[in-house]
């Protein structure tokens, strides 16, 4: 749906004060995804995948042009304990948070919260060196 239709269709902030129940087909995986069972009124990713599209400049205004695919970058927690997923479009580099969802894949969401882990900004090897910069002894003791 082009951008017209949309403003013809609902007006500006429309999503913010209304259920979005539409079931999508996601542009990552082709998987269709209904808003069910995410336990909120708003769906606004995948729950396999966790990829989402770049719609809104605010969150529900359907502004944005760019139309991009969102992907899931890393997975944040609020001061809640709430988890949220970062995006970030793959055309225009914007980042937003979203929160998960009930259903959202419980691999996806752990796989993004273990990336820093598994792949530090730094060789591990480095782990031991830089202990001992720190004032520790650097040694790994069992």
């Amino acid at each position: 749906m082009n951008k017209e239709n949309k403003k013809k269709s609902f007006n500006k902030g429309y999503y913010k004060t209304h259920p979005c129940n539409s079931t999508f087909v996601c542009k990552v995986c082709g998987r269709t995804v209904a808003a069910g069972g995410a336990g909120s009124k708003h769906r606004n990713h995948c729950s396999y995948c966790l990829s989402s599209q770049h719609l809104d400049i605010k969150p529900g205004d359907r502004e944005a042009e760019c139309g991009g695919v969102m992907e899931p970058i890393a997975v944040w927690v609020r001061k809640n304990g709430e988890w949220a997923i970062i995006h970030r479009c793959k055309i225009c580099g914007i980042l937003s948070s979203n929160r998960i969802a009930a259903d959202d894949n419980p691999m996806k969401l752990m796989s993004l919260a273990m990336k820093p882990v598994s792949s530090p900004p730094f060789p591990l090897e480095k782990i031991e060196e830089m202990t001992k910069l720190m004032g520790g002894d650097g040694e790994l003791k069992w």
